[in-house]
């Protein structure tokens, strides 16, 4: 089991996509990502380094089973990894360490192969 003390929970809904057939969004579909984060919201590499095994990834969708996996970082970028083959192939965030994680906030993940996809934040916890 992972220690989230000190990290944030951050919850990700499935923004609007109308050209990829998501006109209104999804919040059936989305992540929950214990991110190692700054106190202005921001990826905090230091403290990822520090706490990597703690920094886990939980994908949901209404038509799959959830899938967890890691907040793993490769130079300047960020990415979802899974170790398990039914699970998928990693995502890649689009410039996730310029983004700011505050509610209503939008970043960008690219499933697998697919297009990038806008995801809100749809909520911040820091874990005390």
């Amino acid at each position: 089991m992972s220690d989230t003390s000190g990290l944030t929970r951050v919850v990700l809904r499935l923004g609007r996509n109308p050209e990829q057939g998501f006109p209104e969004g999804d919040d059936h579909h989305g992540y929950v990502v214990m991110a190692p984060l700054d106190p202005d919201g921001f990826l905090d590499p230091a403290l990822w380094a520090q706490r990597k095994q703690d920094c886990t990834v939980r994908r949901f969708h209404a038509h799959e089973a959830a899938a967890d996996g890691w907040l793993r970082r490769r130079g300047e970028s960020w990415h979802f990894w899974y170790d398990e083959a039914e699970e998928g192939p990693e995502e890649s965030g689009v410039k996730l360490g310029a983004h700011r994680f505050r509610v209503d906030e939008y970043v960008t993940i690219r499933e697998g192969a697919g297009p990038p996809l806008a995801f809100r934040v749809a909520d911040v916890q820091f874990q005390p």
